[in-house]
């Protein structure tokens, strides 16, 4: 597996997909998910909107992210319970392909909000009045503005500078600014992990046999 990169503040194109209830079939469909890995998920997010026919690559000129102002977006505005639906990790896997590293919603599906930080994408909670006012911002001439989101900081700071305050987990707050992920965590204990089974052979040596 690729490690992590860390995530302290970061500046992006910012594209609004605000509709609500999002799941994790709309993300990337089942068809979508034919691969053993990760890789070549990207190509599939949003597939059933991204294209015009299923299992085509040809591009729906009215879905936002084939504008040319939005190709690039790295962070996605959404409306509440992004992600809902089924448990998949693919979802988040073909969003962090595809190059979103944050995403900013009223709320989120569970599951998919933990594979989020796994993964090494930032989820910010923010309310539905001021994610509209962002989508508004980043909207005005020309579109795709970029935002920046300071996870150190806890911020969303807008193109013209005002800043939103966000709160987070403090342990996945490390992670995403560390680039752990759970394995990641686990070896930060190796020591311990290892002077335990040492301890333990010499406790219970049939164990090992």
């Amino acid at each position: 597996m690729e490690p992590l990169s860390p995530l302290r503040r970061h500046t992006g194109i910012a594209v609004p997909l605000l509709r609500n209830n999002i799941d994790t079939d709309a993300i990337i469909p089942s068809r979508e998910m034919k691969r053993v890995s990760k890789h070549g998920l990207g190509e599939g997010l949003f597939a059933a909107w991204r294209y015009t026919l299923p299992g085509s690559r040809e591009e729906d000129p009215a879905f936002i992210l084939n504008e040319a102002a939005y190709r690039d977006a790295s962070i996605l505005l959404a409306g509440a319970n992004f992600g809902c639906g089924s448990s998949r990790e693919h979802a988040v896997w073909a969003l962090h392909e595809y190059g979103f590293r944050v995403i900013i919603a009223p709320s989120f599906g569970g599951i998919f909000y933990s594979n989020c930080v796994r993964n090494g994408i930032l989820p910010v909670e923010l309310d539905e009045a001021a994610i509209a006012g962002l989508a508004d911002a980043i909207a005005a001439d020309p579109p795709g503005r970029p935002l920046t989101v300071d996870l150190e900081a806890g911020q969303v700071i807008d193109p013209e500078g005002r800043r939103l305050g966000f709160t987070i987990n403090p342990g996945h707050r490390r992670m995403l600014m560390e680039g752990l992920d759970v394995i990641g965590l686990t070896l930060e204990r190796a020591a311990d992990i290892d002077a335990f089974e040492k301890a333990d052979r010499q406790r219970r040596p049939w164990i090992y046999r």
